[in-house]
């Protein structure tokens, strides 16, 4: 007769009774065994950071991490609803106010571009330096820089 331990290993391939730790702090149960708050679980993974990153890319990773898991655990209608509402005030409103409404969509653009530039292809590289120029030229319109 089988125990239960024997019947669960033969029943997933490749499973160990050992349970993986993941690598970033962020990812782990907190102390006391609590489950996270509720929302989206974290993605799969080992690396919130990209391997090897030396200098201001590991600085901004890492500075980023906290934010990141913040925004990964909203609802995901939050952060694109706010950026469109931004985006079209800034389009709408032909003054400094504008400008302003911009800049924190040029910023998150900018973020997220410089966070994920190691695993974007050519094109993906394109239309992100588009997005941020497009964007740094509507601000400069608004507070009456350019034309």
């Amino acid at each position: 007769m089988a125990d239960k331990h024997d019947s669960a290993s033969s029943s997933a391939p490749n499973s160990s009774h050992k349970r993986s730790v993941p690598a970033h702090p962020l990812a782990r149960r907190p102390p006391g065994g609590k489950a996270r708050p509720a929302g989206r679980p974290l993605p799969r993974g080992e690396h919130f950071m990209t391997p090897g990153a030396t200098g201001l890319r590991r600085a901004v990773e890492r500075g980023s991490a906290a934010p990141l898991v913040y925004l990964y655990g909203l609802p995901r209608w939050i952060a694109p609803v706010l950026l469109v509402v931004l985006l079209l005030v800034a389009l709408a409103v032909p003054d400094w106010r504008g400008g302003l409404a911009a800049l924190p969509v040029l910023a998150f653009v900018t973020w997220l571009a410089y966070m994920s530039w190691p695993s974007l292809g050519a094109g993906a590289r394109i239309l992100r330096v588009a997005l941020g120029v497009f964007l740094v030229l509507l601000a400069a319109e608004r507070f009456g820089l350019i034309f």
